[in-house]
């Protein structure tokens, strides 16, 4: 009986200690140490988590302000990367990139496919400018059928691409001032000399507007070889979705202005036509029929093949 009393008082006499020491409460709750451990390597994991992000998406805001033709560009970028990555497994044959980070210039390249602008635009930002010029995004606007611009569902990319409308009928000048406009303003322009879609291996005879553009813009050109681009077999849209290994090869730049002074004249202008596009067939390792070549190596590219043209027009 005395124990018990004895026990109920020790313990009224604890209570009344804690109220009166409320912070000899908190010493009761004890935490091992292997769980104050995990404790701090979660919260440790989750700042270090934070801050890659926020670098993350900072790096992202800096890419779009850095890019001058705004966000939708730079989104059609940063996606057209990632497919032709996993699409086209796109490569470089020989380095760099060799179109200018500043400055007006007037790209050339060989046509075999609907994908092609995309497989010359593909990783233009990792440069080997001589001048040192900054790694942003440019868009270059390419001189495109006037069929593909009014293609529901493809206006905004054409227009966010900034590409130039062409009649096939070639009667139009307008696309041939306005490509001139931008050359002139410090914009990069580029275009498939072929013509439409090239089915054989050697480049065909090209047409001498890009002779015209380059002498009376004044600018460099900068030829590109794409290397097998899927060719359309059932559609149009069907290279786009076909998977395949396309490479790219960058030529120098040519650099025309020692015919700057000489009177624009046809001679003259077959004569630059035949100059930029041998450098193309250069770089790429192909022959090219020279203009005015076309029957004497019966060499008209612009025959699609009849399967071809059966499953095309099916």
């Amino acid at each position: 009986m005395t124990d018990r009393v004895s026990s109920n008082r020790d313990a009224i006499a604890h209570e009344q200690f804690l109220l009166t020491h409320p912070e000899s409460k908190s010493s009761e709750s004890f935490t091992f140490p292997g769980e104050a451990a995990d404790m701090n390597s979660e919260v440790a994991a989750i700042l270090t988590l934070v801050a890659y992000s926020t670098i993350a998406v900072a790096l992202i805001v800096r890419s779009i302000r850095r890019c001058h033709d705004g966000w939708g560009v730079w989104l059609l970028y940063f996606v057209q990367r990632l497919y032709s990555g996993l699409i086209f497994r796109w490569r470089c044959n020989n380095g760099p990139c060799t179109l200018p980070a500043e400055g007006s210039g007037l790209i050339v390249a060989n046509h075999r496919s609907p994908i092609d602008p995309m497989m010359v635009w593909t990783n233009h930002h990792f440069r080997g400018d001589p001048t040192g010029g900054s790694r942003q995004i440019r868009v270059a606007g390419f001189l495109t059928a006037s069929e593909y611009c009014n293609v529901p569902g493809l206006r905004w990319l054409v227009r966010t691409m900034r590409s130039i409308p062409v009649d096939r009928n070639g009667q139009d000048m307008a696309p041939t001032r306005e490509a001139l406009r931008r050359l002139k303003n410090g914009e990069l322009v580029g275009l498939f000399p072929e013509g439409g879609i090239n089915w054989g291996t050697r480049l065909r005879s090209a047409n001498p507007g890009v002779a015209f553009l380059a002498l009376k813009s004044k600018v460099k050109v900068y030829p590109v070889f794409i290397h097998d681009a899927p060719q359309p077999t059932r559609s149009m849209v069907d290279p786009f979705v076909r998977r395949s290994r396309v490479r790219v090869t960058y030529g120098a730049p040519i650099d025309l202005s020692e015919y700057h002074d000489r009177k624009t004249t046809p001679e003259l202008l077959d004569e630059v036509t035949n100059l930029i596009m041998s450098r193309l067939a250069e770089t790429g390792g192909v022959d090219y029929t020279p203009v005015g070549m076309e029957d004497e190596e019966g060499a008209d590219r612009r025959v699609v093949p009849d399967a071809a043209q059966e499953q095309l027009s099916a």
